[in-house]
């Protein structure tokens, strides 16, 4: 088996100018694979894809509840948000309740990709502050569950208790004993694991009833927050935000840096994870609404599939130049 296959191509006119080979797996309930292409067992750093695992101990731990979390503040625990107006208010109302503030985050400043908070920062001369990290969200709920423990202000330490109870949250949930990490943008440990245990873990959070264990009612509270709050697990113009609204809470979707995604489809009880080798989104964002077409959960003629894959490429001046489409493992209609 070969470890990575082609999984898109992009055309410019009736040239084929590239070709991005990846790995995917879909598993169901039972942890065995639906269908996968490449290699499956293959070990891959999941980034922000794996952020409703990481938020798994903050339910879990009773922090959740003690600190009154809404459903808007466990869908930003698991965002990689924009850094737009309804992001920072929210995240920074969230440190005040704690009675802290944004100097106590680890993520590290960033420019926003929301257009309107990035203009306004320019036009004022000011610096992006850590609020505006696309993983503030993430740290404002690291940050509540350090205050339920009782740690240290590190706690991006990876032998912090925040990141030891996301490393066994990650093992648990995978099956697979993680090999080691990395540090990711926000400076937090990210646990690697199988790509096929990733969507193994995705297909708990698929699977999961409330009220049967405290573990599975933490998935359940997890993907609702998200599949109700899709605008806030990314922000508009995401593939995040509009496969969700599209897909109408059938599916819960999460990107990660370089090429990553997963998926939680409830209505399936399946788990997706998708990794492109070069890290281009361009062809991630493609290949992940190519497996919810073939899945019969995204139509691919709406609007929010059509932005995506065998989508027409124009010049500056409008011309069509070209266009970006699922290879041929992926276009078949159907598993």
């Amino acid at each position: 088996m070969p470890d990575v296959v082609p999984m898109v191509e992009r055309w410019r006119g009736e040239f084929l100018e590239c070709v991005h080979f990846g790995q995917a797996a879909v598993v169901d309930g039972t942890g065995q694979i639906v269908q996968s292409w490449g290699n499956p067992e293959a070990v891959i750093l999941p980034r922000s894809a794996c952020k409703m695992v990481q938020a798994l101990p903050l339910i879990e731990s009773g922090a959740a509840d003690a600190y009154q979390l809404t459903t808007e503040q466990l869908a930003l625990a698991c965002a990689s948000h924009q850094g737009a107006q309804i992001h920072t208010h929210r995240v920074n109302a969230w440190l005040a309740d704690l009675g802290l503030d944004e100097a106590d985050l680890r993520c590290g400043p960033q420019f926003p990709d929301d257009i309107p908070a990035r203009v306004k920062l320019i036009k004022a001369d000011e610096k992006p502050c850590q609020l505006h990290n696309n993983c503030s969200g993430k740290h404002a709920g690291f940050l509540t569950l350090n205050q339920h423990l009782g740690g240290s202000a590190e706690y991006i330490d990876p032998d912090h208790p925040v990141q030891k109870a996301a490393k066994a949250a990650m093992e648990e949930t995978t099956g697979v004993d993680s090999p080691g990490y990395g540090i990711d943008g926000c400076s937090a440990p990210n646990f690697a694991t199988s790509l096929v245990g990733l969507a193994r873990s995705m297909a708990s959070f698929a699977n999961a009833t409330e009220g049967k264990s405290a573990r599975e009612t933490a998935m359940v509270r997890l993907r609702e927050a998200m599949m109700t709050h899709p605008e806030l697990v990314a922000g508009e113009t995401r593939a995040c935000t509009e496969l969700m609204r599209e897909m109408k809470g059938r599916t819960a979707v999460k990107t990660g840096a370089d090429g990553v995604f997963t998926a939680i489809l409830p209505e399936l009880g399946f788990g997706v994870a998708l990794k492109i080798q070069d890290g281009a989104t361009v062809a991630s964002e493609c290949a992940i609404a190519a497996i919810f077409g073939r899945l019969g959960v995204l139509d691919p003629e709406s609007a929010a599939a059509k932005k995506r894959m065998n989508t027409i490429v124009r010049s500056r001046r409008g011309f069509e130049a070209g266009h970006i489409k699922p290879a041929a493992a992926l276009s078949n209609s159907h598993l």
